[in-house]
């Protein structure tokens, strides 16, 4: 007998609102993680391909992958609040970005409701996975990795930019002209 298998559709949220956010992050010229080393191209069909498995296999899997798709959710929630913590905000009690890995003024405000609405559907993907704790779990060992390892791109970014700017970082053209 086969398992029954789960939907997981904040889960499947929480994927599409992760790949919205590296998305944003290439369209809005700053680059995405692996841009750098791996070019944008590559980049950007890894993350969409990445994505699409992930929304699909969250549909897909039965019960017995909850403690997997927990830690996708915890991941992805690390990575909202990596950002949320790691860089200026408005105002340091309000969790709204003034500046990003080189994100800033009006184009910042969309990656700030792609961010939030990423992260409820994370914290609600780790609520639909019945061993949500698993994911809960990595939040705190995952952010402070991911804030510097954010912090270490944008300044590899930045040195890509001196070297070889191109459409997908030209918003680094300030800060990496200098």
């Amino acid at each position: 007998m086969q398992a029954r298998t789960r939907r997981r559709p904040w889960t499947r949220a929480a994927v599409l609102g992760g790949g919205a956010h590296v998305l944003y992050e290439l369209l809005a010229g700053v680059g995405m993680p692996f841009a750098g080393p791996a070019g944008p191209v590559p980049a950007a069909a890894w993350w969409a391909g990445s994505t699409a498995v992930g929304v699909r296999e969250a549909g897909r899997r039965p019960a017995s992958w909850d403690p997997v798709f927990a830690v996708v959710d915890g991941v992805y929630l690390s990575a909202v609040v990596a950002h949320l913590t790691g860089w200026p905000r408005v105002r340091p009690w309000l969790p709204w970005l003034a500046e990003c890995e080189g994100l800033r003024g009006p184009v910042v405000h969309p990656y700030d409701v792609v961010l939030h609405v990423s992260g409820v559907a994370a914290v609600g993907g780790l609520l639909e996975n019945r061993r949500g704790l698993v994911g809960t779990l990595v939040v705190p060992v995952v952010v402070p990795w991911l804030v510097g390892a954010q912090h270490r791109g944008y300044r590899r970014l930045l040195a890509w930019f001196r070297r070889q700017p191109g459409w997908w970082n030209r918003r680094l053209r300030r800060r990496g002209a200098g």
